[in-house]
């Protein structure tokens, strides 16, 4: 349980715009201060994202997900089958567009020690995270990576600036 901050320029575009991929509906692009429109916004942005963590094939027992979407904050609560899929359900909700916040509420079932999270910055691969995480020479260890953040990611190759990464133990 905790706080887990991310970088609100960064992510998914699931929440409104032409190219939200996970709802037809669309978030304002700049909501009013009018409470039904921020509550319908807020809504939308449930629905995203839960659809989303579905996607990605993610479950967990009694999952609710509440977002304050002009505050940029989720709130992630349930009880997952273990610690990766906890760590995955908060990183399929923070590495959202316009999300800079994720409140975890989360239980697991087993417990297990969490992995590390790493940001990822220009110029960043997932061979030099490896070898920054399992030392000088491990950068083969990046597939080790990759396969702990499937299925968000679908190519080794494919990481942004922003996104945040679990980065399990060797």
């Amino acid at each position: 349980m905790g706080i887990f901050n991310f970088i609100k320029e960064a992510g998914e575009k699931l929440l409104g715009g032409k190219h939200a991929q996970a709802t037809p509906v669309a978030v304002p692009a700049s909501p009013s201060n009018n409470e039904e429109d921020i509550k319908t916004a807020n809504l939308v942005a449930v629905t995203s994202i839960t659809n989303y963590i579905i996607k990605m094939g993610l479950k967990a027992e009694n999952l609710k997900i509440l977002v304050d979407a002009a505050q940029g904050m989720v709130t992630v609560s349930g009880e997952a089958a273990d610690q990766e899929t906890r760590e995955k359900i908060i990183l399929c909700c923070g590495n959202t567009k316009g999300i800079e916040r994720v409140i975890d509420d989360m239980t697991v079932k087993h417990s297990e020690p969490e992995a590390q999270m790493h940001t990822v910055v220009k110029g960043d691969t997932l061979w030099k995270i490896a070898e920054k995480y399992y030392g000088k020479g491990k950068g083969n260890e990046y597939n080790r990576i990759f396969e702990a953040n499937k299925p968000m990611l679908s190519d080794p190759d494919k990481i942004y600036p922003g996104q945040v990464l679990r980065i399990p133990a060797l």
